[in-house]
């Protein structure tokens, strides 16, 4: 992924970065198509997300790098994530993930987000 300037930076870092500012939860696929927080033990329809920003990273060595990189905020303000894949090499098999994230609200809050 490249930064404002040119400068290139990893999916590790942003996660490092991203941790620092309270979005550690990460966010995966129920048995019944729902996206679940296990870690304040919260099962979430599409309405009760927000994707705030969204990073891209394109593996220049490896096709099968290329990332996805959502990060949340729910209705009560915990902060999460949800890393896959993309394309052929999407980690995310479970029927409906895809129309699921498309259903979550984009807002994006980049002021929020700065990396200094």
């Amino acid at each position: 992924m490249e930064k404002p300037g040119g400068e290139m930076t990893t999916l590790t870092r942003i996660l490092e970065k991203l941790h620092e500012k309270g979005f550690d939860h990460e966010l995966k696929m129920s048995d019944h198509g729902r996206m679940q927080n296990s870690d304040v033990q919260k099962i979430y329809n599409p309405e009760d997300l927000t994707i705030i920003k969204t990073y891209r990273f394109e593996g220049e060595s490896d096709p099968s790098d290329s990332s996805i990189l959502y990060v949340m905020e729910d209705v009560e303000g915990h902060k999460g994530y949800v890393l896959d894949a993309y394309g052929a090499y999407s980690t995310h098999e479970e029927a409906g993930y895809n129309e699921f994230i498309q259903k979550i609200k984009v807002e994006d809050r980049e002021d929020q987000l700065l990396f200094g």
